[in-house]
């Protein structure tokens, strides 16, 4: 039985690692995608770009590793069922639950290390996101002068190239107004040819020039005054020196998003969340005060909720005010309506704090939840796809796909249709991470059990088979009756 368990682990783990890498690169091509704007024109290395594509393919296992499973116990099975491999098994006196055994567990071991991942690096993953993410924003486009335009890309310049050789990367036509000093046009740089050329930390553009001229007027001694003096220097060649700023890439601390809920492991979510439920109890605490001191009880110390439950019948609110006077009724009335109107402008106050507090709270434990929701969904789809192998007997990758993206889908539209209830609040958080997991524990329970009784769930013969004997049969009846008429 070793070797048969050996045969079964081999002829899972080649279609698992081959389908679970051509899932992460498809889904890292979307990633590439969704991001390709950040990334271009900005001069970034490649190290850089690698990084980046690194750290958001871990961010993609949550989807890549289920499908993977799914998709790779179907081809399994199905194969042997295709080969005969798994009727040879079977007559051989094992059981279907003997044969995926071994896969059984190995599927176990691949969940426990999802669940790792999940806790240990796709938090990293998202912090490395986040902080290559904010570096690369502040990253500055590569400088592209074009000509004929003044080009004002570059701060306290505006440069205009006429012409441009693009063999030899000579300009010509070259102008330069420097507002370093925050004045008008009284610096310009006139010439007729030159070269531009960034330094290598591209902290510096260094402009040579060739035959030209540099007018600067001198600065007013005061508002008034209006005598000002041209400076005119000519040159046959001279340097000049623009200092960049943000426009190569720098590495910030990768501590910044730590706070992030996407960016905390199993630990640190607990610790949050206990946080934010003792600041959440104390800030209802406070609200209670304030409501009920703004609705009008000024002795809020002395409020005992007891009492009115001690209360067994109601209160005569029409005798509960009896004035010597119309005018000290009009006041107390007044007074009451004043105080209820402040009362209700807190509470709509309140609901406003009341969806800032318990959205950060939900979104913690929403997060906590999805730590051990990628370990049952890959348990789960490793028993739809194992068992639904078996049934329809397609190895490859065609009728797999197929069967595998659409239970993926269902997995993938109720788990986010879950997340977004529950953040909302509509449903607790407990309930919309697991609502995707509640969905596909039946269905995996309703094809193990099919699979191990040799059903014909998906034969094609028997389903015709079904109807014609019902058209055969309709057709008899039809006749009979004609027969007695």
């Amino acid at each position: 039985m070793k070797k048969l368990d050996l045969f079964v682990l081999r002829s899972f783990l080649g279609p698992f690692v081959l389908t679970f890498l051509i899932v992460v690169f498809a889904l890292m091509m979307q990633f590439l995608w969704l991001y390709i704007d950040e990334l271009v024109g900005k001069g970034l290395g490649l190290g850089v770009i690698i990084e980046f594509l690194g750290w958001g393919s871990a961010t993609l296992i949550p989807l890549a590793l289920p499908l993977a499973t799914l998709l790779a116990s179907i081809m399994t099975m199905g194969s042997f069922g295709e080969n005969n491999e798994l009727l040879a098994m079977k007559a051989a006196g094992i059981s279907l639950p003997r044969i995926i055994a071994p896969l059984i567990a190995l599927s176990i071991f691949i969940s426990i290390g999802a669940f790792f991942v999940s806790n240990n690096l796709i938090p990293v993953a998202f912090n490395n996101i986040y902080s290559l993410r904010a570096d690369i924003g502040k990253t500055r486009e590569e400088i592209r002068i074009p000509t004929g335009v003044f080009y004002n890309g570059i701060d306290n310049y505006i440069i205009r190239i006429s012409d441009r050789d693009s063999k030899s990367g000579t300009i010509y036509g070259v102008m330069v107004y420097d507002h370093s000093r925050a004045s008008s046009n009284t610096s310009v740089t006139v010439a007729d040819s030159g070269s531009i050329k960034l330094t290598k930390n591209k902290r510096n553009l260094i402009f040579t020039l060739y035959n030209g001229y540099s007018y600067e007027e001198s600065e007013r001694n005061s508002y008034m005054d209006s005598s000002l003096t041209l400076q005119r220097i000519g040159f046959k060649k001279q340097q000049l020196n623009v200092s960049l700023e943000n426009y190569a890439f720098k590495r910030s601390s990768q501590g910044r998003f730590r706070n992030e809920v996407m960016s905390q492991n199993i630990n640190q979510l607990s610790h949050r969340r206990d946080s934010l439920d003792s600041l959440y109890a104390k800030i209802k605490i406070y609200q209670i005060r304030t409501l009920l001191t703004g609705g009008g009880l000024a002795f809020t110390s002395q409020f005992d909720s007891l009492g009115f439950r001690k209360m067994k019948r109601e209160m005569p609110v029409d005798s509960i005010f009896s004035a010597k006077s119309a005018g000290l009724k009009k006041s107390a009335y007044s007074n009451a309506i004043s105080a209820l109107q402040n009362g209700i402008t807190i509470v709509d106050s309140y609901v406003i704090e009341e969806a800032q507090n318990t959205t950060a709270l939900r979104k913690v434990k929403i997060e906590w939840f999805r730590k051990f929701t990628l370990s049952l969904a890959c348990l789960i789809f490793f028993f739809i796809g194992a068992p639904l192998g078996a049934i329809i007997r397609k190895g490859g990758l065609g009728t797999p796909v197929i069967i595998s993206m659409f239970f993926f889908v269902i997995y993938w539209v109720v788990d986010i249709s879950g997340k977004k209830l529950a953040t909302d609040g509509a449903i607790s958080p407990a309930i919309g991470t697991l609502i995707s997991t509640i969905v596909l524990f039946p269905m995996g329970a309703f094809l193990t059990w099919k699979s191990t009784r040799d059903s014909s769930l998906f034969n094609t013969d028997a389903y015709i088979g079904f109807f014609k004997k019902i058209f055969v049969r309709k057709r008899f009846n039809t006749a009979s009756d004609n027969g007695t008429k």
